[in-house]
């Protein structure tokens, strides 16, 4: 059923766009809605469209969960390795190179696949300028509140999902992505226009579907360190393949990321000495599985990615003397066949 106004109550400015979307879903489907939202809010920036470009995702991402097949397959491994980067030290291409077979290659070598300019650099120079901007509205507005401009508007998902824990994102140093349909849209018509829809789903072997609760826009602090971690100790048994996209210069003027550049194909041991919690893995744990691979920190410019699987262990890299915070994207995608609990699918 198409809506085209908030559930919340928040009074809907009528588009003549929402009711030909709404003749076009009732006869062609939901994509195809989708679509045509999409184009008209190309030509025409509108809170309304990306409120429903947003909402119909979500709905459609539903539906991906409830057709999921049975038993996909990952995409076959390319038959050479990508080179790897002197510096980072892990598999390095750049678009042009970048496939689903390519991107298998890596992370059962490396555990990893670093994209170089994956985003125009103006726009994720623009992107980081928009996250900014979230924060501080999101900071100005009273509870239930919404911002016409669209740069902070939280989600409310169908029932029975929920987006929960947007305290503990606000005091990590991020917005959802879903609670800011304006950056929300640009960011997957840059993964578009990337090509990600095509390699992440021949990756997974499925249409993927995004999840409300894992995709951050974030703003690293230099003063605040990292935890090890391997995200499946948490999500569960999912197939899934995480972009994590570099919106400054990061590395050496700004937090960016300490990985283990090699393939693990299991859970490490976590809970060791120095930790918090029963997720995080000590440093000399993470030390001790690196063995000859080492720890490294890349160093990203805007626009370059890193994609990994939720085997790969990482922390954030940061110190205290970086003179600047760092901005990026962290974008899960799940295969619909084993997609975590309770988190809110959103097709892509």
């Amino acid at each position: 059923m198409f809506f085209k106004g908030r559930r919340n109550g928040a009074t809907a400015v009528a588009r003549p766009e929402l009711d030909e979307a709404e003749r076009i879903e009732s006869e062609q489907g939901r994509e195809a809605a989708i679509g045509y939202l999409e184009a008209a809010n190309r030509e025409s920036r509108d809170l309304e469209l990306e409120r429903q470009i947003r909402r119909l995702r979500h709905l459609a991402g539903i539906e991906l969960l409830e057709n999921a097949p049975s038993d996909p397959s990952f995409a076959e491994p390319s038959a050479e390795l990508p080179p790897i980067g002197e510096q980072s030290r892990c598999p390095e291409v750049t678009p042009e190179g970048l496939s689903p077979e390519v991107v298998r290659t890596a992370i059962l070598s490396h555990g990893c696949l670093l994209v170089r300019g994956l985003m125009d650099r103006d726009k994720a120079l623009a992107m980081a300028d928009g996250i900014d901007r979230s924060f501080a509205v999101r900071d100005s507005l009273a509870p239930g509140e919404s911002d016409p401009d669209g740069f902070y508007d939280e989600l409310l998902a169908e029932e029975p999902f929920e987006v929960t824990a947007r305290d503990w994102v606000q005091e990590g140093g991020g917005v959802l992505a879903c609670d800011s349909p304006r950056l929300m849209f640009e960011m997957l018509e840059s993964f578009k226009e990337a090509g990600l829809r095509e390699t992440v789903g021949g990756y997974l072997g499925e249409p993927p579907a995004l999840s409300g609760q894992k995709v951050t826009l974030r703003k690293a602090m230099p003063e605040i360190g990292g935890a090890w971690h391997q995200d499946g100790k948490f999500l569960g048994d999912v197939r899934s393949l995480n972009v994590w996209l570099s919106l400054s210069r990061c590395g050496d003027i700004a937090p960016s990321m300490d990985v283990v550049p090699k393939r693990i194909d299991h859970h490490v041991e976590a809970g060791g000495e120095g930790t918090h919690l029963n997720i995080q893995v000590g440093q000399a744990d993470a030390e001790k599985v690196a063995g000859d691979a080492g720890i490294v920190r890349p160093i990203f410019d805007p626009g370059d990615a890193l994609l990994f699987d939720e085997l790969f262990l990482h922390q954030t890299g940061s110190d205290p003397s970086m003179p600047n915070p760092r901005y990026a994207i962290e974008s899960w995608f799940f295969g619909p066949s084993a997609y975590p609990d309770g988190y809110v699918p959103i097709a892509f």
